[in-house]
């Protein structure tokens, strides 16, 4: 018997073209992938081409290769990346080529890779991905990623287990937060998307200019963006295609303005970046920047990210996710953001995203950035909810709306 079911690995392959894509006849589809989650790639391409694909191009990545890369490259190559091929990318997706990616590889792969290195290689793919980046960024076509339960990803999750078992559980687990551990996962879907519509239509009506959070190490103002809309689930894309980007998702997120936020928040969860567990993180934010940070681990990387650019010690991401979400519920620590960031609501320091505005598809990068948005090469997610976290919404006037208490809904919508 397979460690992993295949009869769900079809359903979710099924799933990513149909809920996830939305793939369009005759469109083509972009995909990425682990060579580990080949099993699941065949199955998506196969399901692409019987969805009325054009082209299937796959790139597929291997942790082996990666980390010879680290341990043989010469100096100044990793200050380099394939921009060639991320123009290419670029030219694709401003073609209407759907993107679909596999996350499934090893999420510490390089935790015992030189960091100075690491951190020089992300800045330069940062920098060279950014034109087919902004595409996805600004939702200019249709994009979906899904999990792979990979052995190596499963053995970090579960180490005291072997191999089999371990891999095993993890399928279990993402199974179950994918939604296709059921009869029809498409139909599970249409409800869950219908719950996510309801709550981000409200938070949308109700025009807040700006969230508290209040807890143990945290007292946060984020201001929000003005025009802002919140989001969340399924979403239509500039060139009509509604789909789901995240596969799994509990949140509803808008944009925050890049400089009204104040205060301290003190991370709830560790986060998973490049290879380094970053744990306890704490900062403080002036007039929107992250004036000062620190982690009780990792917290060199973490000050690198934010070294970035300008736009990385601001934020471009708000969300929130009841802390009673099947993810968290779970228990388990994915240490894989896909995973990690609808255990808890959070934040993302770096680059918004444009369809987070009720004028969507009417307004420039000139404008996004004047209504508060952020404009930065990274995009890192990081946990700031909890049981213990209260969260309210300030109307214009002052006055408070309970959003959240001890990190559930007030309200059922």
């Amino acid at each position: 018997m397979s460690a992993i079911d295949p009869a769900k690995l079809d359903k979710l392959a099924t799933l990513a073209v149909t809920t996830g894509l939305g793939l369009r006849e005759g469109q083509d589809l972009y995909m990425t992938a682990p060579v580990a989650a080949l099993p699941l790639a065949r199955r998506i391409a196969a399901a692409a081409y019987k969805a009325g694909a054009g082209l299937v191009t796959t790139m597929f990545s291997d942790e082996e290769m990666t980390l010879a890369r680290y341990r043989n490259g010469r100096d100044l190559s990793f200050d380099r990346a394939a921009g060639w091929l991320y123009e290419g990318v670029a030219k694709a997706f401003a073609d209407n080529t759907a993107r679909l990616a596999i996350a499934g590889d090893n999420p510490m792969l390089l935790a015992g890779e030189d960091p100075e290195k690491v951190g020089r290689a992300n800045r330069a793919m940062s920098k060279a991905y950014k034109p087919a980046s902004e595409k996805i960024t600004n939702f200019d076509t249709n994009w979906n990623i899904v999990p792979y339960p990979g052995t190596s990803w499963a053995k970090l999750v579960f180490p005291g287990d072997d191999d089999e078992t371990a891999t095993r559980k993890l399928a279990d687990a993402v199974f179950a937060a994918c939604r296709v551990d059921c009869d029809d996962p498409i139909a599970a879907w249409v409800e869950h998307n219908g719950q996510l519509r309801r709550r981000q239509d409200w938070l949308t009506s109700m025009d807040f200019a700006s969230l508290k959070y209040s807890g143990p190490g945290t007292d946060l103002s984020i201001g929000l963006a003005d025009g802002h809309a919140w989001k969340g689930g399924a979403s239509e894309a500039r060139n009509g295609i509604t789909c789901n980007p995240n596969i799994p998702t509990e949140e509803v997120f808008t944009t925050p303005h890049r400089l009204r936020v104040d205060g301290r928040v003190r991370s709830t969860k560790p986060l998973s970046h490049n290879g380094t567990l970053i744990e306890n993180i704490e900062v403080r934010f002036e007039g929107g920047r992250i004036v000062e940070a620190h982690a009780s681990r990792g917290e060199d990387v973490l000050l690198k990210a934010m070294d970035t650019d300008e736009g990385a010690r601001r934020i471009g991401e708000v969300a929130l996710v009841p802390n009673s979400s099947p993810i968290s519920a779970s228990g388990i620590l994915f240490y894989n953001t896909l995973f990690d960031e609808n255990a808890a609501s959070h934040i993302a320091m770096g680059q918004c995203y444009s369809k987070c505005f009720r004028e969507f598809g009417n307004m420039t990068a000139e404008q996004i950035t004047a209504a508060g948005g952020n404009t930065s090469n990274i995009h890192i997610d990081w946990m700031i909810g909890s049981g213990h976290i209260d969260v309210d919404g300030i109307a214009r006037d002052g006055t408070a709306t309970p959003l959240m208490r001890k990190g559930e809904w007030v309200s059922a919508i």
